[in-house]
């Protein structure tokens, strides 16, 4: 189980966001990320500074005003790993969804699944993921409209490691 400290740190999807943007680069302004991330500056700075209440970022040192750059911690605790948890649950879904969705009201029949293998720098793939965090946040924060359902959205940025001869 995860502390509440970590849980109340990691409760809004922009600051998760922010955390996989500190992860592909040295530092980055309020100003910058939300540039990357398509949110206001005001947002990232206020969500920045919760994240250094927490312990997981600190400003650079040595720099001073308004364009204050933020680092992760070198001591930050790692955000909690639900990775495996999470695939499962998802495979599990996922799996249910393919053997039933005959069965599913016909609004409900429809499919989105894809993938797409593409060539990124390490800072790029920190982009795309935040980027894709960016996409979802809205709908996820929202309160849940009539008519609609929970749906699975899966995504996975990764590099493509090459096999090793065993």
């Amino acid at each position: 189980m995860i502390g509440q400290e970590t849980e109340m740190a990691l409760r809004h999807p922009l600051r998760v966001a922010l955390l996989d943007l500190l992860a592909g680069v040295d530092s980055v302004t309020a100003n910058e990320a939300a540039r990357r991330l398509g949110e206001s500056s005001g947002a990232c700075s206020f969500h920045l500074r919760q994240l250094e209440r927490y312990g997981y970022v600190e400003p650079v040192a040595g720099a001073h005003g308004r364009a204050r750059p933020w680092r992760l911690r070198p001591t930050a605790a790692t955000p909690p790993d639900f990775g495996p948890l999470a695939r499962e649950l998802e495979d599990e879904g996922y799996h249910r969804w393919l053997a039933r969705r005959g069965t599913a009201p016909e609004r409900w029949q429809r499919d989105e699944a894809f993938s797409e293998v593409l060539h990124l720098t390490p800072a790029e793939l920190a982009t795309v993921a935040a980027e894709i965090r960016a996409v979802l946040a809205p709908y996820a924060r929202r309160k849940p409209p009539r008519g609609s359902g929970p749906v699975g959205v899966v995504a996975r940025v990764f590099p493509l490691l090459p096999e090793t001869d065993a």
